[in-house]
């Protein structure tokens, strides 16, 4: 999955494939994670939020399963 940079402390870069509803998170400590059934509406939010991993951290980190990629 290709992954877009963000400017965020915590959070390096983030790829979403609407088809599978799988948001994957590269963390700065260069962990990957992917979440699924994450909404298109999740995914758009996140990326407008003001503060990234406070959005993550809020809305995604424990409201979706999650697998670990590296």
């Amino acid at each position: 999955m290709e992954r877009k940079k963000v400017t965020s402390a915590g959070i390096r870069s983030i790829g979403y494939d609407p088809r599978e509803q799988c948001l994957e998170i590269e963390f700065s400590d260069g962990r990957i994670l992917q979440y699924r059934r994450v909404s298109s509406e999740i995914h758009r939010r996140l990326i407008a939020a003001p503060s990234i991993l406070s959005y993550f951290s809020d809305h995604i980190e424990d409201e979706f399963s999650k697998t670990q990629v590296r």
